[in-house]
């Protein structure tokens, strides 16, 4: 006997016409008004190439340096914006180094020299790479972005802070093997702070920052198909001065000048503000070596531009310049015998000053320059907030954003700047006319320098009774900032 099939399912009532073309309109809006979530494509993280030079002043072509060719940074600046008044917050690596990583200004930080390191007074603060590493950015640093000592650290991990890296890179080049061939006109003085040089034999790729320059690409391949945060740190211009005799072809030696030193200059200046050159003038070398020195440092600047643009270079050819942000800057500014003063931790101008230019692929304005008064630690907040993170800690800086967007834009935010003479501060407060410097609270003297009319900072106007009201506003300024606390991570 059959088992007999089930009954046949009625068919559904076919909707009038005039229905069915209601249903399939109120559909469509629907879709159009609340697209499927599948169907969106999440917007990709900004890549970070962070690009960092040691003891590098503005003697750059983009910064209108007459003799110094640096097409390769001219091009990046094309690509962004080019701040003509950057200031680091103390003129020596490691606490100028400290105070961008972190954000803080060296008063907190408490770095001052270039043995201490932050974590055994902040040893929870997260850095600028930490955050981006807790955000799902892969972290990578190659050669200096924190302290070195140069050249004697150079192959070695320094004062690094291991928390802020996924993998790191220590490059040492023919540049450490070949110290012996150097040059050196104060052998009195060690190499890290000497006027010491070398015409190098081989190729860019065999010296340190040609193979950091190497590295750091080796790691924009590997890393090209997820977030990255590459952080490229090289050693020069730091001295030793030692770049292949090429770039020391670019500016003959007789086209090399010193400037000359204002007529009592020493007698109208506080002591301790040229105590960072000792013997002063030029460390007491012959204005022949200085000259040599001189051109051995635009000879490394030149080289180090070279490997900047093999960094631009491979960034095209990966076609990641579109959604990568670059930002290429100093830890401090250099004198090369301006005032008779050479190299840094002074709180004149060309000491406190550095280069700095980012280039943000989503930025309004671009291949403009920027001329408001702005600090290295603003790169923390800057990066910070072009990629959409929320630091951990309050800041001491402020976005850049604004000013990458229109460089003309409002911004009243003056530029502090520091050193230490032994067992007093300097403190200074660079706005976009004035400088004001004071050494430990004024009682060792005070300076005034009107930016304008005086920008080689020739004539201390500090006891000027015409500027008086002009000190007292930024003294005020200088006790303002250097009382500002530290908040603890949140």
């Amino acid at each position: 006997m059959k088992t007999p099939l089930p009954p046949p399912t009625p068919k559904a009532a076919a909707p009038p016409a005039g229905a069915a073309i209601l249903l399939l309109g109120v559909l469509g809006l629907l879709a159009m008004l609340f697209p499927a979530r599948a169907a969106q494509s999440p917007q990709p993280k900004l890549n970070v190439l962070f690009v960092a030079t040691d003891d590098l002043n503005c003697d750059l072509g983009c910064y209108g340096h007459p003799l110094v060719k640096t097409p390769n940074l001219d091009r990046l600046a094309a690509r962004g914006t080019r701040f003509e008044r950057a200031y680091c917050q103390f003129p020596l690596c490691s606490p100028s180094r400290t105070s961008l990583m972190t954000g803080l200004r060296p008063d907190t930080t408490q770095v001052f020299d270039l043995k201490k390191h932050f974590r055994t007074v902040l040893p929870d603060v997260v850095t600028l790479p930490q955050l981006f590493r807790a955000h799902g950015y892969v972290a990578a640093r190659v050669g200096k972005i924190y302290h070195y000592g140069v050249p004697g650290d150079i192959g070695t991990s320094g004062l690094d802070d291991p928390a802020s890296w996924d993998s790191v890179v220590n490059p040492r080049g023919r540049d450490k093997t070949e110290e012996s061939r150097l040059t050196n006109h104060t052998p009195r003085r060690g190499l890290g702070s000497s006027l010491s040089f070398l015409q190098a034999d081989g190729t860019d790729e065999e010296q340190t920052d040609g193979i950091g320059a190497t590295e750091a690409i080796r790691l924009l391949e590997q890393h090209r198909d997820r977030p990255f945060f590459i952080a490229c740190g090289f050693y020069r211009p730091h001295c030793p001065y030692v770049a292949p005799k090429k770039y020391f072809d670019q500016t003959p030696i007789e086209h090399v000048r010193m400037p000359a030193i204002p007529l009592g200059f020493q007698d109208a200046v506080p002591k301790p503000s040229l105590a960072s050159t000792s013997p002063w003038p030029r460390f007491g070398v012959t204005e022949t070596q200085a000259r040599e020195a001189k051109q051995a440092y635009w000879a490394s600047i030149a080289f180090v531009d070279a490997q900047v643009g093999r960094l631009l270079d491979a960034l095209d050819r990966l076609n990641l310049a579109s959604q990568t942000l670059v930002v290429f800057w100093s830890d401090n500014g250099y004198h090369v015998g301006e005032l008779g003063l050479w190299k840094k931790q002074s709180l004149f101008e060309n000491s406190a000053r550095v280069p700095l230019i980012v280039a943000a692929p989503q930025q309004k304005a671009k291949g403009q320059a920027c001329r408001r008064t702005v600090e290295l630690l603003d790169l923390y907040p800057t990066l910070a907030d072009l990629c959409g993170l929320t630091p951990r800690h309050q800041l001491a800086g402020h976005s850049l954003r604004p000013l990458l967007d229109n460089p003309q834009a409002a911004w009243s935010k003056p530029a502090f700047t520091q050193v230490w003479r032994g067992g007093f501060p300097g403190y200074s407060v660079r706005t976009e006319r004035w400088r004001y410097t004071e050494w430990d609270n004024g009682n060792r003297g005070a300076q005034l320098y009107d930016c304008q009319s005086d920008p080689e900072e020739r004539h201390n106007l500090a006891s000027h009774p015409d500027h008086a009201s002009t000190v007292s506003d930024l003294k005020a300024l200088i006790r303002q900032n250097w009382a500002t606390p530290y908040l603890p991570p949140r």
